[in-house]
């Protein structure tokens, strides 16, 4: 499993340029700034490498500035490491940097390939794929490499929008100064290994985050069932998708599961009280309901329709999954930005789609564009889970287990986000899909949906 820095943050390549411009703005040098980025990079690979010849890879821009300063380093420290380059700039901090290497440079179409590999052909300026002389090479050089990327694996579009043939792939990947899109999503993200954060202590402006262990307090001393959190499940078409939700609640916290529906069965814990679904407005008048969730296992019929119009006149707060949001659709985007009460969405990437169109950009800047727009929480899954909110915060969760993808597991989520929705809450998204993302670790490979559920009380012993 990948892994990444928490609580780390998240910017688009040009941002990041703003950043290091007004860092320079504010008196820190080019040169410092370079030798800052090399030096972290050099720390990792020297750990890395185990004594294994190195060989390092420079590019002609400053990310080739890094790669020359961190071989540099590299040789004042002991290690067995040789550079190959590309021509580089006749001037600037990258060309200052080459100038410091005093040993010998070979052409990248000469060199032999060696156990390691430092990856500092290309970093987050690229926007064309890599030529294609450069691109055999890179393959050749890295193919039964250790290969430690700096900022990005060469060939990458930093921003995530785009795939560009020939790009390279790293086992560890060094960000510098803070993640950048690509590092987290989009249809790159398998090639950057593990990532790790290098802190090059310059100020950067508020951004997304990669998804932290949440905190969560047990329970007040006064504490009862209703204050903990009365959560109303609807069962439609499928009501075994419902109960796998309301199972899921029940485990997550809430104080007060209700399984609403004409087939709500009997399986499941005897804890769930089971309601028939004779009057839906009614039931969700309940002035004591901290959720309603609405959409596993719905259905996409008449009666289906009837119970979301009555979810979404409800004045409780509300999760909106599955058949519900395929039901909502794009002229439901509207519906839900009506809402007064807080209302919090959970699509896969099919979903989001037919609400919100496919549109430009990368998974994050649509995700939040999105949540915006429908003045909604809106937790896109998938292996890299974005969660929105109205106010602007992004938070991203880039490495789900893989085991996640089997049916039910989203049903799941749907009910621990319920759960966490307890009055009081200001943190239910993000500490859904952390709790979920943990059980499913604890659950380990090939794991069911109801699997996920007996782990979530040891998910949650771990956040106190």
């Amino acid at each position: 499993m990948t892994i990444y820095p928490a609580d780390a943050p998240i910017l688009r390549a040009a941002a990041m340029r703003a950043a290091e411009g007004e860092a320079f703005a504010s008196g820190v040098a080019q040169d410092a700034l370079m030798e800052r980025a090399g030096r972290a990079v050099a720390r990792e690979v020297r750990r890395l490498a185990l004594g294994r010849a190195i060989l390092v890879l420079a590019g002609p821009g400053n990310n080739g500035g890094d790669a020359f300063f961190c071989a540099r380093l590299l040789r004042e420290w002991g290690c067995d490491v040789a550079i190959a380059a590309l021509p580089g700039r006749a001037e600037g901090a990258a060309a200052r940097m080459r100038a410091g290497w005093s040993g010998p440079v070979f052409e990248l179409a000469d060199i032999s390939p060696r156990p390691v590999i430092v990856d500092g052909l290309f970093g987050t300026g690229l926007s064309r794929p890599l030529e294609g002389k450069i691109a055999d090479a890179l393959a050749r050089l890295t193919d039964d490499a250790f290969v430690i990327a700096i900022d990005m694996p060469s060939g990458v579009d930093a921003d995530a929008e785009r795939h560009f043939p020939g790009a390279a792939r790293a086992d560890v990947t060094v960000a510098l100064g803070t993640l950048k899109a690509a590092h987290v999503v989009g249809p790159d993200v398998a090639r950057m290994g593990h990532v790790l954060l290098a802190d090059l202590d310059i100020a950067l402006p508020d951004a997304p985050r990669t998804i932290a262990r949440p905190v969560i307090a047990a329970p007040a001393r006064d504490a009862h069932k209703y204050r903990r959190g009365l959560v109303t499940v609807l069962a439609g078409a499928m009501p075994g998708a419902a109960r796998l939700a309301a199972h899921a609640a029940l485990s997550a916290g809430a104080g007060y599961v209700v399984l609403a529906g004409d087939d709500a069965g009997h399986g499941g814990p005897d804890a769930l009280v089971r309601r028939p679904l004779d009057d839906p407005p009614g039931l969700l008048a309940d002035h004591r309901l901290a959720a309603v969730l609405v959409g596993p296992g719905l259905g996409r019929d008449e009666a289906a329709t009837r119970l979301l119009d009555a979810a979404m006149a409800c004045a409780a707060p509300l999760v909106i999954d599955g058949d519900a949001l395929s039901l909502l659709g794009a002229a439901g985007v509207a519906r839900v930005a009506a809402r007064s009460a807080p209302t919090f969405l959970t699509p896969h990437s099919g979903e989001f789609d037919r609400m919100f169109g496919e549109g430009g950009g990368n998974k994050i800047d649509r995700t939040a564009q999105a949540a915006l727009q429908a003045r909604a929480t809106i937790v896109h899954k998938g292996p890299d889970t974005v969660i929105a909110s109205p106010d602007g915060t992004v938070t991203v969760s880039p490495a789900a287990p893989s085991w996640l993808s089997t049916a039910g597991t989203g049903d799941v989520l749907a009910g621990i986000l319920a759960a966490r929705l307890r009055p009081g809450a200001g943190q239910a998204a993000r500490e859904a899909v952390w709790l979920h993302g943990r059980a499913a670790q604890m659950a380990g490979p090939a794991l069911v949906a109801d699997s996920l559920i007996d782990h979530l009380g040891q998910a949650i012993a771990e956040c106190r």
